[in-house]
């Protein structure tokens, strides 16, 4: 890859990820730091962990970013002290009139 091939993924790629600020910027106003993070992971093809106060738009966030990547899909996860692996993967049910069927996970 030479690098005019460079310069012009570079170019293409942060035109996408204004585009896809715009878009958030259109249901949140401010929280420029952390939209800017949880950018970053995506195009590292890292992890982020949004913790806060109730009230901060952190799902409002989550779901219009999902909506700016294609073919991506918002499943939301509450952790809760009680959670367990299994509201995360899902699990096996046994019901008397079914038998044993599979009950699938945000995952």
């Amino acid at each position: 890859m030479d690098k005019s091939e460079i310069k012009e993924r570079v170019k293409r790629h942060s035109k996408q990820l204004y585009d896809m600020k715009r878009e958030i910027h259109k249901g949140i106003i401010g929280q420029d730091k952390v939209i800017d993070s949880v950018l970053k992971c995506l195009v590292c093809n890292g992890h982020a962990l949004l913790e806060g106060v109730p009230g901060l738009a952190k799902t409002l966030f989550i779901t219009l970013l999902s909506r700016t990547v294609e073919g991506a899909k918002f499943q939301r996860i509450q952790f809760t002290p009680d959670l367990l692996p299994s509201d995360i993967t899902g699990t096996t049910v046994y019901e008397e009139k079914k038998g044993f069927y599979t009950v699938k996970g945000p995952i």
